[in-house]
């Protein structure tokens, strides 16, 4: 059976090492130099390689590369006691599998032992699972990815859109991928070779608009020098993706309306009009029957605008397909990246089954980045998920804590997470007896009270923060709002095991 290999020169380091993994039955062998480590090499392979830094008779960041080169699928531990962003950065460079810092906690380096030890053939079966293969062949828009009865319904429209020229209204939720879709109307559209201009309205200043549409001649606005075509006219023969146009102003809104109904327009300062051959498809987010029905949007202007409506969904509507965005984004972030991409287990796939996602399919795309970026195991575990997962603005559903259970919504905790939102019985019990207990102890004379009880009192928020945390040291701390090393050393003041 192959073995744990322990790499430090500190003999105490190895000895707590080598206690731990008999506990847990593991095979391991011990070595104070990295030459040691190298001369072994020759007979036999470890399974998992956890080093040092720092060692009089080597470096276990040099360590890390030959391993790496020799035996790239190796998962190598580095460990210091001397931590610094260089050492992190290139430990991480190196390929670690993992980066801690002494003194460490034992349980959790077991548990990365234990994650790097299954890591090899678990992520080959988790990569097959959830693997897409052969998913963008299937659908007819490569960059929209989704089997949800709902994809399927917009991917069948964009073909039926092919041989249409008609104005499209995109509707959904921000983030969904709008902008994704005008774009695959338009290229598997009849105006495929021709220009596609975008404009998001919602992103520039209002009076400028205008100019930004329709163009101006010279000396129409400030500091035109020069006469400047808008994007209609850029558009010319091609497709004009109007982004959040409920974001248009009202005296805007009745010169696109003419455009839309006769194709002419002027530029801003203009007495020609101009011509345009130009598709229109539009998206907002806002409800605009309702902006209508409170004189917000011209009811004219929306009838135009509303010939074909395409609802895209939330993600909260299509769950199924998370398993499939995750890997998707990963992929594009690791190839961004230029690294292997990381692999979702199942249960962190369930885990983000149940969010509530109000950013949509950009919030999914910008986890997988994240994760891409700060996670350095192969694997992606549920405790891995980013803390804003766990601890979001108010949002109606519960989310999932790293643990995996339910966990209240911010409104909740926040109704439940202080002494002063507590019902008064329950606080004036809790101060009462404090209260009886330190005058109990002064009357019977007891010495440094005040240290006792505070240490009592540490030991006991300490002790609760473990459990919440199913005894996940560094994010205890972060729960507490104390620092990691202070956590450490309250650990062993307070012999809390």
């Amino acid at each position: 059976m192959k073995s744990v290999w322990i790499v430090d020169d500190d003999q105490s380091i190895r000895w707590v090492l080598e206690k731990s993994l008999t506990r847990e039955m593991i095979p391991f062998k011990s070595f104070s130099n990295p030459n040691d480590v190298l001369d072994a090499l020759e007979k036999e392979k470890p399974q998992v390689v956890i080093s040092d830094i720092r060692m009089p008779k080597g470096n276990g960041i040099n360590l890390l590369q030959q391993l790496k080169h020799d035996y790239p699928k190796l998962p190598v531990i580095i460990m210091t006691a001397f931590s610094d962003m260089d050492s992190a950065v290139a430990s991480f460079q190196g390929g670690a599998f993992e980066y801690i810092t002494k003194p460490f906690d034992i349980a959790t380096v077991m548990t990365l032992i234990q994650r790097a030890i299954s890591e090899s053939k678990s992520a080959e079966e988790v990569r097959t699972q959830f693997a897409p293969t052969g998913l963008q062949s299937k659908n007819i828009v490569p960059e929209l990815i989704g089997q949800a009865p709902a994809m399927q319904e917009i991917f069948r429209a964009v073909g039926r859109l092919s041989t249409s020229n008609a104005t499209i209204l995109i509707t959904g939720e921000s983030g969904t991928g709008k902008e994704l879709l005008a774009r695959a109307l338009h290229r598997h559209g009849s105006r495929a070779n021709t220009p596609f201009m975008e404009l998001n309205l919602a992103a520039i200043p209002k009076d400028l608009i205008e100019a930004e549409l329709f163009g101006y001649e010279r000396g129409a606005v400030p500091n035109a020098t020069t006469m400047k075509r808008g994007q209609i006219e850029l558009a010319d023969g091609g497709t004009l993706f109007l982004d959040e146009v409920a974001d248009m102003p009202l005296p805007i809104q009745s010169s696109l309306l003419q455009l839309l109904e006769d194709g002419k327009f002027y530029r801003i300062g203009g007495n020609v009009q101009l011509q345009a051959n130009v598709r229109i498809i539009a998206s907002s987010y806002q409800n605009l029957e309702h902006l209508v029905a409170n004189g917000l949007f011209r009811e004219d202007l929306f009838h135009r605008l509303n010939v074909i409506r395409l609802r895209l969904p939330s993600l909260r509507d299509r769950i199924e397909d998370i398993p499939f965005l995750t890997q998707h984004f990963l992929g594009m972030s690791a190839r961004q990246l230029n690294v292997k991409p990381k692999v979702l287990l199942p249960e962190t796939i369930d885990a983000l089954s149940k969010l509530p996602f109000q950013g949509n399919v950009r919030q999914l795309q910008s986890i997988c980045h994240w994760l891409t970026v700060m996670i350095s195991a192969p694997e992606i575990h549920v405790m891995d998920l980013p803390l804003d997962l766990t601890y979001p603005a108010p949002l109606s559903k519960p989310l999932m804590s790293r643990g995996g259970d339910v966990m209240p919504t911010f409104t909740e905790v926040q109704e439940s997470s202080t002494l002063a939102s507590l019902p008064a019985t329950s606080v004036s019990k809790w101060e009462q007896q404090l209260h009886m207990i330190a005058k109990k102890m002064l009357e019977d004379g007891h010495e440094n009270v005040f240290q006792v009880l505070l240490q009592q009192f540490e030991k006991s928020v300490i002790e609760a923060a473990l459990e919440t945390t199913r005894g996940r040291k560094v994010e205890a701390a972060e729960r507490l709002g104390i620092g990691r090393n202070t956590i450490t050393r309250k650990l062993h003041e307070l012999g809390i095991e």
